[in-house]
Order: structure tokens, then sequence, then C-alpha cells
């Protein structure tokens, strides 16, 4: 039934490729205005989270953001979705995953699609302090993949305290997403992702007790190759296709019981077929999908190119409608 066949979103007259719209906000928006505290947790496997915080000190209300591959809280998305919380009296926590803090995390492990057992861990923290009654999760690209999966799998056990999940550019099926992140078209990406990704693997080496050496990660081209190589054997998986087999959030969507929006541009470069699961959305109550004709990958440009982004609007316009409907 939450399957959204019509959508508000309305981009720049001359800014409709979907690669224009993912490049273009990367290279020039600029979100200020957020003074953010840090604070450092430690995991139970003694390795740490960096997470910064955004208070406002408004009221009971928490918004936690995850974001996406090799990004951070500074990146201006996450500032973004922030800044507009912030100003609709919402306190916010940006996550930064293992290693994504400016900072190399301890441990041979780092971060990847399906690891909900660190977002378990900050929720965990964040009850001991014993402040907030009402929380959103938010996620985008690979971080929404880790939130919807997170609230799947939870099922009908999620803790009351969360109250509605929305997720921004999501590759629900990883192997779908590596394929077409595999493309030509996508080489600029892949590019850029993979030579942060190698550098921080191969920092790993020497943790591996001989298994994973510097020069393995010489002449990578794909997310098959370096999900085979360092993040499936790193993290207890077989295989890329064993990882993206069990990390994959379209196989948990269907357990999705809260209200929760996703938000996947039909031109998103990033995004193959089967990362849109318009079946899941229409036979749940819970699972919005919305799909704009375009957008990019983590774009949604507003139509001057200013203030804030149609995402973050929408994302927000979604809670709201939530708190006056008293879900």
């Amino acid at each position: 039934m939450p399957l959204i066949t019509t959508t508000s979103y309305r981009p720049p007259a001359l800014i409709r490729n979907g690669h224009l719209q993912t490049i273009l906000p990367s290279l020039l928006r600029r979100v200020d205005g957020i003074g953010y505290q840090r604070e450092r947790i430690t995991t139970p496997d003694d390795d740490f989270l960096d997470l910064d915080w955004s208070r406002n000190n408004y009221g009971k209300r928490l918004v936690i953001l995850c974001h996406g591959l090799e990004g951070s809280t500074q990146a201006s998305y996450m500032r973004g979705m922030v800044r507009v919380f912030n100003r609709a009296g919402w306190d916010a926590l940006g996550i930064n995953f293992r290693g994504c803090s400016g900072v190399p995390n301890r441990r041979l492990r780092s971060y990847h699609s399906g690891a909900t057992e660190d977002l378990a861990t900050v929720l965990r923290h964040i009850r001991r302090q014993s402040i907030y009654d009402t929380i959103g999760l938010i996620g985008f690209s690979l971080g929404g993949n880790l939130v919807l999966k997170y609230v799947g799998e939870q099922g009908r056990r999620l803790a009351t305290d969360i109250r509605w999940a929305a997720a921004v550019s999501v590759p629900c099926d990883l192997k779908d997403g590596a394929i077409a992140m595999a493309r030509p078209a996508c080489r600029i990406y892949m590019f850029r992702f993979l030579r942060t990704l190698c550098a921080k693997a191969r920092m790993k080496a020497p943790r591996s007790n001989g298994w994973l050496r510097p020069e393995d990660f010489s002449g990578l081209r794909t997310f098959r190759e370096f999900d085979d190589r360092y993040t499936a054997p790193a993290h207890g998986f077989k295989d890329a296709e064993e990882y993206w087999r069990q990390c994959s959030a379209r196989f948990f969507v269907d357990r999705i019981r809260i209200p929760t929006l996703l938000l996947n541009a039909r031109n998103d470069p990033f995004l193959g077929p089967r990362c849109y699961p318009v079946d899941q959305a229409r036979e749940s109550a819970w699972l919005h999908l919305e799909m704009p004709a375009t957008g990019g990958h983590v774009g949604f440009i507003p139509p001057r190119m200013q203030g804030a982004y149609w995402h973050e609007n929408r994302i927000l316009a979604f809670a709201r409608t939530l708190a006056s409907s008293g879900a």
C-alpha cells in the first residue's frame, strides 16, 4: 500500500542528469551553522565509535544519522539533515563509522553495509542517558542499507522509542549496486571509493597475521574484488556473494514494523533494478517507497540550488506527519 506513485520533487531546470545531480552537491554545497560536540564510545570488541552531537536541548526528540560509503558526519548531506532537524527542535547525532572520523580504528575489521551491531551499540549508549523518548533513524546510501536492515531484522522486537526511519539513495540489493557501479559510466566514482578503501585496508595488513598483504590491493577495480579481498573475510563472510546476500536490506524490509520512508531516484547511477523494492512496498503497511524520476545519488538539489534540499524537507515532513497522527 505505501508505494508512493507521485512525488513533489522538481529539479533545477537545467540539472536533470543523474550524474550531475550526484556530483554537484558534493562539490558545491556548504552547510554552515553546525557545531558538533564529539563523544567517543567503546564497542564491545574494544574498538571505538566517534559520535558527533548537535544538541538544542529543546526536548526529548533525537534523530540519528548514518552516513554513506567513505563518508563522515562532515559530509554536506549529513550536515544539511542535521540543520533541518535542529531548526525543527530535534537534537541530532551523527555516527562516524569505524575508521571514518579521521582516526583509524583499532581492529582489523572496519564498517560495512550490514554492521547493525554498531548501531545497536550506539542506541544502548543513548538509552543509558535516559533523555530521549522519541528517536528517528536516517541513513544515506550504505548507511541507509544499514538502517533498513536494522529496523527489519528487529521487526516486532524493535524498541518502542524508535518511532520512524528514513533512508536515502539506498543500494538495497548490494550485488545489484555493485554491478551498477562496475559500469564504465561509474568509473570515476569507483576510482574515488577504492582509492580510500584500499588505503585503509593496506594499513590493517599488519594486524591480519599474514593473510592480508598491502600488495593485495594493487589494481582492484570493482567492489566485488574489494569485498572478496577484504570486506568479506575481515567480517566473517565467505566471499562477496555471501556478504551481499546476508546484508542486503531488500531481504529484511518485509519485516519492518515502524513507519519507514525510502527515497530512491530512478536516475540514481549507483543503483541497479533490484535496489527498488517495489513489490515489498506494495505488500507492506510500513515501508513507504518514493521514487522520483530524477535526483541522482543523495542529490535532490532544490530548484534554486539554495537552502534545504528536497529530501531533507521530505523526511522532516514525514516525521511531522507521524507526530500529528500520534503514530
